[in-house]
């Protein structure tokens, strides 16, 4: 197993020290980066006196994207599933 790696994020004007796996540190940076974008977002588009609104506007953000993917991903699953059994149903008929 790898060594811990420490880093440090910067989120909200604040620095955030982590020890982490290695192999976690591209995600993190990534996505520290994508919060930091979205506070500017938040920012520049509404009067926002507290950076714990705007640091709750982008959790309700990437909460929502994840949960819309969950719903994506299961509708995609149960759309397979039907074509799945009608193409079954159609190579029993044609095997029968």
């Amino acid at each position: 197993m790898a060594e811990p790696l420490k880093i440090k994020l910067s989120i909200a004007d604040r620095v955030y020290p982590l020890t982490i796996n290695p192999s976690q540190e591209e995600g993190l940076r990534l996505a520290s980066k994508k919060i930091e974008e979205m506070i500017k977002k938040f920012e520049q588009s509404y009067a926002v006196r507290d950076k714990q609104d705007v640091l709750a506007m982008c959790a309700l953000q990437f909460a929502a994207q994840v949960e819309q993917k969950q719903i994506d991903n299961s509708r995609d699953t149960q759309e397979t599933e039907t074509r799945l059994k009608a193409l079954d149903r159609l190579l029993q008929e044609q095997l029968s």
